[in-house]
Parts: structure tokens; sequence; C-alpha cells
């Protein structure tokens, strides 16, 4: 498991860590592992051109040193100064022993524009706000090259990934001791390109401030029937979704159910006769939900309408004691009183739009700030909230760390695949996963059968298809 920790956190287990050390033992080892990935990027080290642009404090003087290991190894490095007062002296007298040189204000673009590599030691982890205008044009310069980040693309915010203003785009980004949470979600992630984590040795809380699932976090959640297993051992999901107008919602959202594990699916809704033309397995009902039959979890809301067939199906599917999802527009129909009234488990998936409309701001807003976001929807209603975009990301009321899903691509942007991610997580909440669980193993496996289909347009019902297979794959390790 990928796990991030704040700025704060960060400071404080250095600071302890520097007490046990001789001074400036912690620079070398960030530096080395700085140096390290630089070379590897570059391939042959001798002769190569190498640029470090250099802010005040540690961060410069991570570049610095890094750039002092690669001038003694044969590179021609030059150091652009943009505040020469406040420079790293430790940093630039080794660079200069190891033949590297500073170079001019007037020399900066230059030296800039001719090398093959590009150091971005601008701004620590403690930077908030875009790039000045000296280091935007020095930036804007450096397109030609391969860029690294020391560690985090400086114009980002390390612990929320917005970003206000111009920020650094790295090829790649080396970050000591561990992530932090800007580089693990968008739009700051966007802009690290490739991670590199080098281990310091810092000492950190159990608990994280964000982590992401891989494989083997992913493989442990999974469901497995027994010998033992009935439908109602593996989960019996109901579905409530689809009207007159939309019943391929309700079609979609059963086949992520069917497909993700579900011992059966039970629909309530008036697009039962597409539901069963596509799925003959489903058992359908004319409603209430609460006339059912027996479910172990409910997903209410996609394609649903807004009429008052509509809200008589939301209202009672929150007065069950089993967990349930709501998505779409469902999300539009429920108050904060009733959700935070419910005693099981409640996750919410809205997109950035749906989430602007239950924070009461803007959709620019939930962008912009999706950690933030995702941890106000959690808080306002006592529920998980997977908030569905770029970098999809969970967050609990508990407190706990957020999610963000590491296995999303751009071509899930399609009519009908928040459906199919709704039946998928509520078939996990039905198998017993908890709501944070279900929400990060239903994205990450949801992102994981778009990737499947490779780098080209899908369709919600070819994701849902793919879902058995990538399961399959993690439980086996096939995907890596």
């Amino acid at each position: 498991m990928r796990t991030g920790y704040s700025v704060e956190t960060v400071r404080a287990a250095e600071r302890a860590l520097m007490a046990e050390l001789p001074e400036g033992a912690l620079m070398q080892r960030a530096a080395a592992g700085l140096a390290a990935a630089c070379a590897d990027l570059l391939g042959k080290v001798y002769g190569a051109r190498v640029a470090l642009l250099v802010g005040s404090g540690d961060n410069g003087g991570d570049a610095l040193y890094a750039g002092a290991r690669l001038a003694r190894r044969g590179a021609g490095v030059g150091a652009v100064l943009l505040a020469p007062d406040r420079a790293h002296p430790g940093g630039l007298a080794a660079l200069r022993a190891a033949g590297g040189r500073v170079a001019s204000a007037e020399e900066g673009d230059h030296v800039v524009r001719r090398a093959d590599l590009v150091v971005d030691g601008i701004v620590g982890i403690g930077g908030k706000g875009g790039l000045r205008p000296a280091a935007e044009s020095l930036v804007a310069a450096a397109a030609g090259a391969l860029v690294v980040a020391v560690d985090l693309p400086s114009g980002v915010d390390a612990d929320t990934g917005e970003v206000r203003g111009t920020a650094v785009r790295a090829d790649a980004t080396v970050t000591f001791g561990t992530y932090k949470p800007g580089l693990l979600i968008d739009p700051a992630r966007d802009h690290a390109g490739a991670l590199r984590l080098v281990d310091i040795g810092l000492r950190l809380p159990d608990e994280p401030d964000v982590e992401a699932l891989q494989h083997a976090d992913v493989a442990g959640l999974l469901p497995s029937p027994s010998a033992e297993s009935d439908k109602y051992r593996r989960g019996v999901v109901g579905v409530v979704a689809g009207s007159d107008r939309y019943p391929g919602a309700a079609v979609l959202s059963v086949a992520g159910a069917l497909h993700g594990g579900a011992g059966a699916v039970r629909y309530v809704g008036p697009a039962a006769d597409a539901v069963i033309s596509r799925f003959p397995e489903t058992l359908v009902s004319a409603g209430p939900p609460s006339k059912a039959g027996r479910v172990q979890a409910w997903v209410v809301g996609p394609g649903l309408g807004d009429d008052a067939r509509a809200r008589r199906a939301v209202d009672d599917v929150l007065a069950s004691d089993v967990p349930v999802l709501v998505d779409a527009d469902g999300l539009h129909l429920v108050s904060v009183d009733a959700l935070r009234a419910r005693s099981a488990a409640t996750v919410l998936t809205p997109h950035a739009g749906e989430a602007a409309a239950l924070l009461g701001c803007s959709r620019e807003d939930v962008e912009s700030a999706r950690l933030e976001s995702a941890r106000a929807l959690a808080e306002r209603f006592g529920a998980t909230a997977l908030l569905k975009g770029s970098t999809t990301v969970v967050a609990c009321a508990s407190g706990k760390a957020v999610r963000v899903n590491p296995t999303g691509t751009p071509w899930l942007a399609t009519a009908g695949s928040g459906d199919v991610l709704s039946g998928l997580t509520g078939s996990l909440l039905a198998a017993g996963l908890s709501g944070r669980d279900a929400a990060s193993v239903g994205a990450y496996l949801h992102g994981l059968a778009a990737r499947s289909l490779g780098a080209a347009p899908l369709t919600a019902m070819g994701v849902a298809g793919a879902l058995p297979v990538v399961w399959r794959g993690v439980s086996e390790r096939e995907f890596r």
C-alpha cells in the first residue's frame, strides 16, 4: 500500500531523525537517492548536461548536492539560483568543488534550454501557490528536457493536491521518506509524472493521511466463496434504478452487481423487462423495495428520476437496516438528517457536479480540492463518500485515512460507467465489506477493468464484462 503523510507530520519526523544523525546526513541521503534517479533517467551520465533550478532552503540544497554527485560522474552541471542570497551554502560549495558551476541570472534561460535534464529544486513541500514569474520563465525554458522534481513539483500543494497558478510538470518526481498526499491526488498528481520513493529512515505514525491500495491489498479484501456458500452467504444486493426514460441505467447497475460477485441481484423498478431480457438470472419485483425480499445491501439512484415514485423508493431504501449505496438521481433526493440517522453503512458516489450540489459550492471548487471535498462530504452526511473523477477519492466520517484510487483512466468518462461502479460496489457491500473497503475495492476493480480494455474508446457494458477477468487477475497476481 502506498501511504502519504501531511507536511506537518513529515517535518516532525525529519526533526526527530536529524536530532539523532550527524549534521547534514539526512540531506545527503536524499541527495544520493535523487542523483541515482537522475542517472537512471539519463542513462549515460558522462557528458550529459544538467541544469539545477535552485530555490532557497533544503529543497534547493538537495538539488545542489545531487548535482555535485552527477558532476563527479562527468555530467556538465549548471545551477540557476532563484534566491542567490539564500541558496544552501554547503550545497553550493559541494557543487563547485565537484566542477559544477553557478550560472548568472542572464545565463539562466540558456543553461536550461540546452540541458538534457532539469532538476526542479525551486520550492519544497511547504510551498503554497503557483510559481513566481522568474521561476515560471525558467520552467517554460525546460520544455525540451527531462524534468525531475525534488520531493514534489514546485507550485503544487503537498497536502491537498491543489494547483493554484503555474506549476512544474515533471517527467518524474523523487520524493523522500513517504509520499505526500498531493502526489497521489489530481490535479497535482498529473504534474508529478513517474514517482520514485527514497527511503531516508523516517519513523512515521501508523495511520497515514492518505493511502492508495495496491494489488495485494485488494486481493486480501476480495470476498471468496467457501464450500458452504449459498447465494445469501455470498450476498444478495438490491438495485433500485432506472425509469421509463432511462432503462439502461438499471441494466448497467445490475451488470455491475452480477459481475461484481453478488450471489443474487434483486431488481425493483420500471425497467424489469429490459433487465430480464439481458440478465434472466435477476430477481425482479414491482416494489416497493421493502417488499422485494431479503437483501444484504441496496443500490439506489441510477437513472431513477425525481418523481414521487423515485422519492418513495429512496425513502424506503434509507429506512432499511442494511448498507445502502446512493448514486446519481438518488443524491438529489436524500436529506442530511435521513442519512445521519442511519445505523448501517451508507456510501455516496457523486461526481464533481453532484458533489458541488451537495456541498453548496461550484464544480470548479470540488475539482480543484478533491481531497477536502471528499472529507467534507463524509463529515456532513455521516457516510462514506466516493468522489468520482480523475482521481477517485474515498473518505469516511470516522476520520480514517482517505483512500485514493490509482487505477483510473480518462476513458472511463463515458455514459453509464458510474452505474456499473454502483452495482459493483453494492455487491461488495452485500458480501460484507465495510463502506470504506467496498468503495475502495470497487473503484480499484472498475479502473482496472477499464485499463484492461486498452487505451481506446470503451463502453460501460464492456467495463462490466471485464470485471471477472480483472478480479481473477488480482486474486492470482496476474495483473502487475
